[in-house]
């Protein structure tokens, strides 16, 4: 497998030879940046943890070399802070047992380039040699460039495949914007209760992040939390973390679906339930 980047890399933790390492993935969680797959598919690496016949797999496709840094990261270069953040990622991909761990090393220009399709095609090799059951990116719906360029990557990477090597679901997960606004009905809810200590370490993995200011570890877990309490108003909690996924499976199967208009629709569909919800208050 040759990637277009050179500085790619691919980690197996517990040294599975390859091709196998790639093929036993049953959930697969494609991230911009490291720490993302921690933040919005932990359902997945949850569910595979303990596992003897499910193996979560990662991919981080950018480099790390725009992230903020202050304090003890203040004067490194971009090539320091590119290797302090694969190595964070690295090493959550050990404490997660992660069966497969590809660092893709695209820098963000590339990424949210709409005439490359170096990281599409990066992800059809990665994809054809694991032909997961479950894949989580990110959700279209997200305000962060780089993150939406992933995401479209994911579909088209999807749609080069034969219909019958397509995973059955495809879940776009919060990270910039929470899924919050979503009617109900249409959220794919990822109940996380019970993992908080897993969760709580892989978070904290990532130093570079959060000694820099952001307190990702912190917002992660609160967001869950509110998920799960500000989720029905007219019960008593019935999970103590949750995390909302928009459902991007149509997406795999009808590849004439625009991506625009799908999301669209969400978005259109939530302003009319606030159009009605205070129509019918007004008497209107």
């Amino acid at each position: 497998m040759k990637f277009s980047q050179t500085g790619a890399t691919v980690l197996v933790p517990d040294a599975c030879a390859m091709p196998e390492a790639l093929r036993r993935v049953t959930h697969l969680g494609i991230g911009a940046h490291q720490d993302d797959l921690e933040f919005m598919a932990f359902h997945g690496i949850a569910a595979c943890f303990h596992a003897s016949d499910q193996w979560f797999g990662g991919v981080t496709c950018t480099n790390g070399a725009g992230s903020s840094r202050t304090r003890a990261y203040a004067g490194f270069s971009d090539e320091q802070m590119q290797a302090v953040r694969r190595e964070e990622q690295n090493l959550a991909a050990r404490v997660g047992r992660y069966g497969y761990m590809a660092q893709l090393d695209h820098p963000s220009g590339n990424v949210k380039s709409p005439t490359s399709n170096a990281l599409r095609d990066d992800l059809v090799q990665i994809l054809q040699g694991c032909r997961p059951e479950l894949v989580y990116t990110h959700q279209p719906a997200d305000k962060h460039e780089t993150h939406i360029g992933v995401m479209v990557a994911v579909i088209e990477a999807l749609r080069c495949l034969p219909r019958e090597s397509r995973p059955r679901a495809v879940h776009g997960c919060e990270v910039w914007r929470d899924l919050d606004w979503m009617p109900d009905d249409e959220k794919t809810i990822h109940d996380l209760t019970g993992h908080e200590v897993l969760a709580g370490a892989l978070n904290g993995i990532f130093d570079s992040q959060i000694a820099g200011g952001k307190r990702y570890d912190l917002a992660v877990m609160g967001r869950r939390r509110a998920n799960a309490t500000f989720f029905s108003s007219h019960a008593t909690d019935g999970a103590a973390a949750l995390a909302f996924a928009m459902d991007l499976t149509p997406l795999v199967e009808n590849d004439a679906l625009d991506v625009v208009d799908f999301t669209m629709g969400f978005v259109e569909r939530f302003s009319q339930s606030v159009r009605g919800m205070l129509e019918r208050r007004l008497g209107r």
